[in-house]
């Protein structure tokens, strides 16, 4: 089977850490009048926001670290791979469609609802259904219902954003989530005698 070099571990641990690490941040910059339980983060990554270019060079890593993840994780099906790496582009093509400070934008939507979509489909159409005993992060029952959380949870994003139900917190809850995923699937292919690639090797 094809193995997960070690170095996958490496974009895959440092995703979460930099998205959290950059909204928070970015939110001591934009001051006390920001509201992290009603506003998203997008509204820190807003042109001419106190913390804009921490979170423009934020999404970028962001981005390449999805997409080199998704290069290291040969065990997981091309469709699921080309999915993350997909959403790792949508993330750094958000630098190129800014949300307004106020108000909606129909550029910066489009463009996150792709992320958002490509992000939690990528772990059920990651599964491997090849060997009865793959890795448990690339288990088809694991896979699928992650994905079911995941759309779950973006559909709840999008109505709080109609009917005000924290969004801000939702918003965190998820990002911060698919962001995790691609970490816990490279752990479990290390964590598989069959599917580690030595370092000498790699």
């Amino acid at each position: 089977m094809r193995r997960t070099p070690w170095w996958a571990l490496l974009p895959a641990g440092f995703a979460p850490v930099l998205l959290i690490g950059a909204w928070t941040i970015a939110q001591v910059l934009q001051g006390p009048g920001y509201d992290p339980v009603n506003k998203t983060i997008s509204v820190l990554a807003s042109y001419g926001a106190p913390g804009y270019w921490l979170m423009t060079a934020a999404l970028l890593v962001l981005g390449a670290c999805y997409v080199a993840t998704a290069h290291g994780l040969r065990p997981a099906a091309l469709a699921g791979r080309a999915a993350l790496a997909g959403g790792g582009l949508a993330a750094m093509c958000l630098t190129l469609a800014p949300a307004p400070p106020r108000g909606g934008d129909l550029g910066h939507g489009a463009v996150a609802t792709v992320g958002f979509v490509l992000l939690a489909v990528w772990p059920a159409l990651a599964a491997d259904r090849r060997r009865p005993r793959a890795p448990w992060g690339l288990r088809p029952g694991v896979s699928t219902a992650v994905t079911a959380l995941m759309s779950l949870g973006a559909v709840l994003f999008l109505l709080s954003l109609v009917r005000g139900w924290a969004p801000g917190v939702i918003e965190r809850v998820l990002t911060f989530a698919q962001a995790l995923w691609p970490l816990l699937v490279v752990l479990s292919c290390l964590s598989d005698p069959e599917g580690r690639t030595p370092r000498s090797v790699a």
